[in-house]
């Protein structure tokens, strides 16, 4: 993934200068009869920032994200985008963003070439410019060499990368990305994290969806987190874990099937709602400081709960959305994706 490290200088080209605020809304919502999908939400987006839209399946964030894209009409408030209003001139709001969805939007029929020389010339540029900008963009997503297989010989993540690379072939100075790394191994989605960031250093205004509370912590310099589509907080990663006060005792038990009993001995000590045990016998504990650790040594030797490990942490997002909703972020049983 080399060549997609020098993507910033070309995929910037020929941009004029962006707007103080890339993304504004007021009061912005969409309901569904009686589903409210996204209330209220106010949102700014300075031109040339990565803001993260962190939250579960079913929390809005999609929804968001195509209002935005102008593929669905608010039902209240209002949007602006490159300083357009999205439901007066969606025509012209387009002209300005580039929109990667939660799937590759890729034709499979088509080599990855032609997906971009087909884009290219729907966007109106000559068939010359858009042989030019199609090989530009295979070099930058490191995609020469598979230019003119099938698209079925693509991995998921050279699929990604190819839908990536597709929204920026009109040099956009806007890009929603809604979950692009999905169903991606670590590679691929370290990758994609190296196409992000190398964007953003290009001065590209970035909204990232993610449910991956790890890529918003590496990518935004700013989080909105949603819950159950409301804004339930806003601040910077640091900002946000600074909320909860305090520490992060995880403790791995020696037989995973003493999780209850742990949690119920150490729930006393906990500063915010505690996470159900997670794989392998592992619970995190938020607390105040590292005064607890010897509590927590003698709360699960009284209830007879034997233990083979014990770190104190700084607090992750994960335990700032616990903290925040009361719930683990991920989807819950039943609720849509």
């Amino acid at each position: 993934m080399s060549a997609a490290l020098g993507v910033t200088e070309q995929l910037v080209a020929g941009r004029g200068p962006a707007r103080d605020a890339a993304v504004r809304t007021e009061g912005l919502g969409r309901s569904y009869g009686a589903l409210q999908a996204v209330a209220e939400v106010d949102l700014q987006i300075d031109a040339g920032a990565i803001v993260g839209l962190l939250g579960p399946n079913g929390s809005g964030k999609t929804t968001l994200i195509r209002m935005l894209s102008t593929l669905l009409r608010p039902t209240s408030g209002r949007a602006w985008v490159a300083g357009v209003d999205v439901r007066a001139n969606p025509g012209q709001v387009r002209r300005s963003i580039g929109l990667t969805g939660q799937y590759a939007a890729v034709d499979p029929f088509l080599t990855g070439r032609e997906n971009l020389h087909m884009v290219g010339r729907l966007l109106g540029m000559s068939r010359r410019d858009a042989s030019a900008r199609a090989s530009q963009l295979l070099e930058s997503f490191d995609l020469t060499d598979a230019a003119d297989r099938a698209l079925s010989t693509y991995s998921g993540g050279m699929q990604r990368r190819l839908d990536l690379a597709l929204s920026l072939t009109g040099n956009p100075a806007i890009v929603f990305l809604d979950e692009p790394t999905t169903g991606l191994d670590p590679r691929s989605r370290f990758a994609m994290w190296q196409v992000v960031e190398d964007l953003v250093a290009g001065g590209t205004t970035v909204l990232l969806s993610t449910q991956y509370l790890d890529e918003a912590d590496r990518l935004a310099e700013r989080v909105v987190i949603l819950d159950r589509g409301r804004v339930v907080a806003e601040g910077t990663p640091g900002g946000l874990r600074s909320r909860i006060g305090g520490d992060v005792v995880e403790v791995t038990l020696r037989d995973a099937g003493d999780g209850s009993t742990a949690l119920q001995a150490l729930r006393a000590l906990a500063t915010s709602p505690v996470d159900p045990p997670l794989a392998g016998g592992r619970l995190r504990i938020p607390v105040r400081d590292a005064e607890a650790l010897p509590q927590v040594v003698r709360l699960l030797d009284g209830a007879g709960v034997p233990f083979t490990g014990l770190a104190l942490h700084e607090p992750t997002l994960d335990d700032v959305f616990l903290a925040l909703t009361g719930r683990p972020a991920a989807p819950l049983p039943g609720e849509p994706t």
